[in-house]
């Protein structure tokens, strides 16, 4: 069976993001287990940790999202851009933990509908604001989560010692 452009595209956000494939973890298989302690752990100051790369995952969603929309800015659900502050390990709690992953959640399904209804012939056209065509926004959301799944599977054997 042939998938159109708009299925494979799924297939590969759904894959990078959520769904089963051949390299392994994806980006919510590798924070599957993970508690608050261990997310906001740091291998060293400056350092990105697991919870900080979930809510940069996130955001970015967002940021494709509008970009494929041409909608209008819109406040993101936490202050800042990009990179947004984490709690220390000793002030990290499970319930704060539990929505940024579920705000990781919902941006990921907003981001599907948004490619689920895209017209595929406008794909390879260029985005009004980012210049890139809509195709590479979304197959760059793809690349965005199996490249952030990578960084939390090393995280988390760093801990493991």
């Amino acid at each position: 069976m042939t998938l159109g452009p708009i299925d494979s595209l799924l297939v590969s956000i759904d894959q990078a993001f959520d769904h089963g494939s051949w390299h392994g973890p994806n980006l919510a298989g590798s924070l599957r287990g993970v508690r608050a302690r261990a997310a906001a752990w740091r291998p060293a100051p400056g350092r990105n940790s697991i919870w900080l790369l979930t809510v940069h995952s996130a955001y970015w969603k967002y940021r494709i999202h509008r970009l494929l929309t041409d909608a209008p800015p819109r406040a993101f659900e936490k202050a800042g851009s990009n990179f947004f502050p984490a709690p220390e390990p000793e002030n990290a709690t499970e319930d704060v933990w539990a929505e940024d992953r579920a705000l990781l959640g919902v941006w990921h399904r907003r981001l599907r509908g948004v490619v689920a209804a895209f017209d595929p012939a406008r794909l390879d056209q260029p985005s009004g604001r980012s210049g890139r065509s809509y195709r590479d926004l979304i197959l760059g959301g793809a690349a965005h989560d199996l490249y952030h799944a990578g960084q939390i599977q090393l995280l988390k054997r760093l801990q493991d010692g």
